[in-house]
């Protein structure tokens, strides 16, 4: 699947079945809460925080999909191409950073 795709399936989704887009601020408030909680199973999962009986049988993957649907339901609300997005951010990324991180001797 296509980013440009994703957008198409979550706008048709929303359309649908969802009614209609929560606003924007609305979903940057939501994308917000997704990133905390995906946060608060890293912090549990890969740092130095035990899990809580509330916690557990959470999905590291669900988490992301959460944070990722959210983004893109922005993207589509506020006339962003994300594919197009992404296809200039990598470049500016390569461009930018080509020596840089291979220079580094830290990495």
């Amino acid at each position: 699947m296509t980013i440009r795709q994703a957008q198409q399936q979550v706008d048709e989704w929303i359309k649908t079945i969802g009614v209609r887009y929560f606003s924007e601020l609305t979903n940057m408030a939501i994308l917000t809460e997704e990133v905390g909680e995906l946060a608060r199973i890293m912090a549990r999962q890969y740092g130095d925080q035990s899990f809580k009986e509330s916690d557990k049988g959470r999905d590291l993957g669900d988490e992301m999909a959460d944070v990722l649907w959210v983004l893109v339901c922005l993207a589509n609300q506020t006339g962003v191409d994300l594919e197009k997005a992404w296809e200039k951010n990598l470049d500016k990324k390569t461009k930018r950073d080509g020596r840089r991180h291979r220079e580094n001797p830290k990495l």
